[in-house]
């Protein structure tokens, strides 16, 4: 646990607004804050250095501090069950555990009573149900091997007429094997009455045991039934006519939500806590259906795992109301006790969209999101000397995997983290700090909101007003907080976007608005918000892509809305027919410079000749950078107009990346061989286009690119070229349609040449 962290329960406040801080330090050490306006997050002394201006506020100085806690690991919670024994009590459900091989106990259900508790466990030695009562615990033990099987059906039954605990499991069938037999096993007990209760599903109350794997239709019956006829119950759809029912909650009721059903007479309705995966096949999938609002009944399963993170729930340590006169900017709360450091950045606003500034800034707080908490062992612990020489935060992800992981990795039992909140620290989304080893000389190594400082930074230096929003208030606003501002631009990844967000940013530039994505690898992947709040974001990695884990089989769709997830371009909306450029390469943090093409000289770009005498065809620019030593690299983006690049999209300059790690994304691939010359696909094209209501887009089509900007201190032709195009677009004169509209996009041939 870090010395001292937090996060907020917003990503950005408007003046009048109060915005609440969750901190938790170590063993509840006092710890000091002061509050800064940040204008660059890098601190690389070699290139602009890290820039903050500190600002007065309530909140500076000495505050108490308290340990807030920390729980990794989804279940559900029944908080009232009648779990009375008088006549019986016998419970069933059906698991696939995917760490069956786990040496530590995990829990399946923790049933607790007024006077005693009964417990499923998967333990190392078997699988086993244990009845506490007044006398002690005692236990009935079936062979490990039954829960090895994938798909089990198991049964607990308590008979105090016989003084005995029954526990019987059986495998579901599988094809080309023999049929199961039923494992059935007992002992003797004087039975607890247990009475009135409440019930834990994939854990256990007192130790957080968590189960990893599937559960499927916990069943609770207020008799001591046969065992062969609780587990063939298990295998049939749901009986609800049973006399001694008392609860079956089916989780085929409820996806997209934190609730779990009972369908039996007392209603007795539980919720799942940190985001457990819904909408996964279960026991019952037959492969007919991938949608599961086709079938929910064959999606009647949850799958728990043992570091899932939701919402922390943590107490509000601190709160702020933002002053009228705080100009919109990018903040930051820096927190400190004895042991370390952090800082917490957020967003103010202008108190109404556009009164501070024509100009937007969108960070892309979604992938923020995403992206948080993305432990890379090989990458950030070779920067952790580099960041204590330059005063920079040096603790990172992979050393505190109790805030939970990113999108990018995987479970402890290696399925795909398809849910990341914002409610918990994202340790590695901060200011002050580095993420990769930059091994180009000068390299910061910065990426996320660290290298969006950058265009803070040059704004600001340049004199050139700008407000900044984020991917939360697009969501919530839509095109409408877009329409406020003469120019829209972008940060260096933005990758994730809902239905909203990407709808709204096509509207605003369909609709005459000036947009310039400065960024590579954006606009390419779906996500859908929870219950429509962005504070929990849910990933289908479905079909193609890069990507570091796939979708399984039947779990394509979102549990949060049932829509199919994956990539844009697979859902029929490439960044090419937004933006003019799609991603088409990925290779190592290197950049290379860019090279203007013929189409420079083109009339429509007259306005970009008048401020750069240089930009003249064969002239190379963005040859340093502080992101892989140039402007184009890492991720780089491509125009095409079989994929929507509009037909008079001009394309005037061209990044080739030269390293051999660079290859084009899988879904250019059609065999194994794209089928074209390497540098029709791995390249990262500037594409400028109008659009017809007088607007118009300038695209980079790389991550590194405003990396390329500092250099030299802001006075390179990279930054005088962006700067030439914002100032244009700022113009209220609107752009002129093309009075010819075939392609004029150069061959790719040429454009390599």
């Amino acid at each position: 646990m870090l010395p001292v962290t937090g996060y907020v329960d917003r990503w950005s406040v408007r003046p009048g607004e109060t915005i609440r801080f969750m901190i938790s330090s170590r063993e509840g050490r006092d710890y000091t804050t002061r509050l800064a306006r940040i204008f660059c997050g890098d601190p690389n002394p070699a290139g602009p250095g890290y820039r903050e201006t500190p600002i007065s506020c309530p909140l500076d100085g000495r505050h108490g501090g308290r340990e807030q806690p920390v729980h990794p690991g989804s279940r559900a919670v029944v908080p009232h069950v009648d779990l009375d024994t008088t006549d019986g009590l016998s419970l069933a459900l059906t698991f696939r555990a995917t760490r069956p091989k786990l040496r530590r106990t995990q829990t399946l259900l923790h049933a607790q009573g007024e006077d005693g508790a009964l417990r499923l466990e998967l333990r190392a030695n078997g699988l086993a149900a244990v009845l506490e009562g007044e006398g002690g615990a005692v236990e009935a033990v079936l062979p490990r091997h039954v829960a090895t099987g994938g798909w089990v059906d198991v049964a607990v039954t308590l008979d105090p007429q016989a003084g005995l605990l029954t526990l019987a499991g059986r495998t579901r069938p599988r094809a080309y094997a023999p049929p199961p037999a039923m494992l059935r096993t007992g002992i003797r007990v004087a039975p607890p009455r247990l009475g009135s209760g409440s019930l834990i599903l994939a854990a256990a109350a007192e130790s957080h045991s968590h189960f990893n794997g599937r559960l499927e239709r916990p069943t609770l019956y207020g008799a001591a039934l046969p065992p062969d006829a609780l587990l063939n119950a298990q295998a049939a759809p749901p009986d609800l006519g049973t006399p001694s029912l008392r609860a079956l909650w089916d989780f085929a009721e409820g996806i997209g939500t934190e609730r779990i059903v009972d369908r039996g007479p007392q209603g007795s309705h539980g919720r799942v806590e940190n985001m457990p995966t819904r909408a996964v096949p279960g026991a019952r999938w037959t492969g007919r259906h991938h949608r599961w609002t086709d079938a929910p009944d064959e999606y009647a399963a949850i799958h728990f795992h043992d570091d899932d993170i939701g919402d922390m729930g943590w107490s509000p340590s601190l709160s702020l109301t933002i002053p009228a006169d705080w100009p919109s900017g990018l903040y930051a709360l820096h927190l400190e006790t004895a042991e370390g450091r952090d800082n917490i950045p957020f967003v103010v606003r202008a108190p109404e969209a556009g009164s501070q500034a024509p100009i937007a800034l969108l960070l892309p707080t979604l992938t923020y999101q995403i992206y948080g908490q993305y432990p890379r062992t090989e990458v950030t612990e070779s920067m952790r000397p580099r960041a204590a020489a330059w005063g920079a935060l040096t603790e990172t992800a992979d050393r505190h995997p109790e805030y939970g992981l990113s999108a990018y990795n995987t479970h402890s039992d290696g399925s795909g983290v398809t849910i990341t909140s914002m409610r918990r620290p994202m340790i590695d989304k901060r200011v002050n700090q580095i993420h990769r080893a930059d091994e180009a000389p000068g390299g910061s190594g910065t990426y996320w909101l660290a290298a969006d400082t950058y265009l803070i930074d040059w704004l600001d230096r340049r004199g050139i007003p700008c407000e900044i929003i984020t991917d939360h208030d697009l969501h919530a606003e839509g095109v409408a907080l877009l329409r406020r501002y003469a120019t829209v631009m972008t940060g260096q990844h933005p990758e994730y976007h809902t239905e909203e967000t990407h709808g709204a940013i096509a509207a605003y530039i369909e609709g005459g608005g000036r947009f310039l994505y400065l960024g590579g690898n954006g606009f390419y992947w779906k996500i859908v918000p929870f219950q429509g709040e962005l504070w929990a974001v849910e990933l289908r990695r479905a079909e193609g892509g890069i990507r570091t884990w796939a979708a399984d089989p039947g779990e394509g769709y979102h549990a949060f809305d049932g829509s199919y997830g994956g990539l844009w371009r697979r859902l029929g909306k490439p960044p090419q027919a937004l933006v003019g450029v799609g991603f088409s390469s990925q290779g190592a943090y290197v950049s290379e410079p860019y090279r203007f093409t013929a189409a420079v000289e083109d009339q429509r770009l007259a306005f970009l000749r008048r401020d750069l005498p240089e930009a003249r065809p064969g002239v190379a620019f963005g040859e340093r950078g502080l992101m892989g030593g140039g402007a184009a690299g890492h991720e780089v983006d491509r125009a095409d107009t079989a994929l929507g690049t509009p037909p008079h999209a001009l394309v005037l300059a061209v990044g080739l990346p030269q390293h051999p790690s660079f290859e084009p994304a899988n879904e250019e691939r059609l065999t194994q061989e794209w089928p074209g010359a390497r540098d029709q696909v791995v390249r990262s094209d500037i594409t400028f286009f109008e659009t017809a209501a007088g607007g118009a887009v300038l695209s980079v089509g790389s991550m590194s690119f405003i990396g390329a900007l500092p250099i030299d201190g802001y006075r390179n032709l990279t930054a005088r070229l962006l700067e030439s195009v914002l100032r244009r677009f700022v113009s209220p004169e609107p752009f002129a349609w093309p009075e010819h509209t075939e392609t004029v996009l150069s061959s790719q041939k040429e454009l390599a040449a």
